[in-house]
């Protein structure tokens, strides 16, 4: 399985709708196509990777749990094809691609097609993502968290509702797309006739052009200022993992598509606790006499403090399984364990009585190691 962004595999921003992600599948698959690259290993290996992409992204399901927690969201969970050979591309995808070569798409590329493609016209443009650090303890992570962050971003101006235009009359057609909101230009080469369909840059596909602006927003329809945001944390994320929260980033200008919001997860270091998957571990330091006799102690944990019984001759290394005392489990039920590792004290300093005692208890048969 591909470790690339599927986003940055496609050429999308992270709110791309399932026809532009149609839209940029079908053109790469063509694009680096092994008939198009006959003997190019590299531009194949490509072609796959262009697949998993697309089988994810236009799959809500799949597309969700990418969204949320990347790559790490889809183990076990997604049946991802081992392609042997274009042909298995194109037929798994025949919504798209119509025959297994050829069809439909090669049709409508290679300019032979009868039928007319539709294009849906977009409104402004798209909002940018934002990334966020979120610093979160251990005691946050075993658990979840609600934060509450304050952020500069843009927002959809409130005057105009993000149109950008004083009023709902303060619009005229775009003299360059003549309305249409795209610009066609018609080129010629060995393989045939290619249409290349742009948006039109002057109105943003929009088809219209600002006459009289919004004087909150200048005619941009989104303003720099300082929200608020909620993240709710699940419990058991972990260093580097993300999540998504769609639509809360920069507002598109003209009432575009707004971004997404990037949270990244930054587990801060514990006075007491090392992380080991979902299981925590603490080193307790006992006595000799008490590693001996046995004795009771007081242990931290996540949740508070808690007694730990430990048996008579216990050994230096040994780990005590306190269960359930660790981090609950991402997306499942349950918790890890925190694992308590016994270490016996020795003193680097002692007085003379102690000293003495120790002399004392040398000598004695049951303390010296059997060799």
């Amino acid at each position: 399985m591909s470790k690339k962004d599927y986003y940055e595999i496609l050429g999308l921003p992270r709110n791309a709708s399932k026809e532009d992600i149609k839209k940029a599948y079908r053109k790469l698959a063509m694009q680096y196509h092994p008939d198009r690259n006959p003997g190019n290993a590299e531009a194949e290996e490509k072609f796959k990777e262009i697949a998993e992409a697309y089988e994810v992204l236009s799959n809500d399901e799949k597309r969700s749990k990418y969204d949320q927690y990347g790559h790490s969201g889809l183990r076990g969970g997604t049946d991802f094809h081992e392609w042997s050979n274009v042909n298995d591309i194109f037929s798994h995808f025949s919504d798209i691609f119509g025959s297994a070569f050829g069809g439909s798409i090669f049709d409508d590329f290679f300019g032979t097609s009868t039928s007319q493609r539709t294009r849906q016209k977009t409104t402004g443009t798209p909002g940018s993502d934002l990334k966020v650090t979120l610093k979160l303890t251990l005691e946050e992570i075993a658990t979840g968290t609600t934060k509450k962050i304050k952020i500069k971003k843009y927002n959809k101006c409130d005057i105009c509702g993000g149109t950008g235009a004083r009023t709902s009359s303060s619009f005229k057609t775009c003299p360059v797309c003549n309305g249409t909101g795209e610009v066609r230009q018609v080129s010629r080469s060995i393989f045939g006739q290619f249409v290349n369909i742009s948006t039109c840059n002057n109105c943003g596909g929009t088809g219209k052009i600002i006459n009289e602006p919004c004087a909150k927003c200048k005619g941009e329809g989104r303003v720099y200022e300082e929200s608020t945001i909620k993240i709710n944390v699940p419990a058991g994320v972990y260093n580097d993992s993300y999540m998504t929260l769609r639509g809360e980033g920069n507002a598109g200008k003209n009432g575009g598509a707004p971004g997404d919001i990037i949270v990244v997860f930054q587990e801060l270091p514990h006075e007491h606790f090392t992380r080991d998957g979902d299981n925590v571990i603490y080193d307790l330091y006992i006595s000799y006499p008490e590693a001996v006799l046995g004795t009771e102690v007081e242990v931290p944990t996540l949740t508070g403090r808690a007694k730990l019984k430990i048996e008579p001759g216990i050994q230096p290394g040994k780990f005590l399984k306190m269960r359930e005392k660790g981090i609950q489990h991402l997306n499942s039920h349950g918790a890890g364990d925190q694992l308590v590792k016994v270490n016996i004290h020795v003193p680097k300093n002692v007085n003379a009585r102690e000293k003495e005692l120790l002399k004392e208890l040398a000598k004695m048969p049951n303390i010296k190691p059997s060799n």
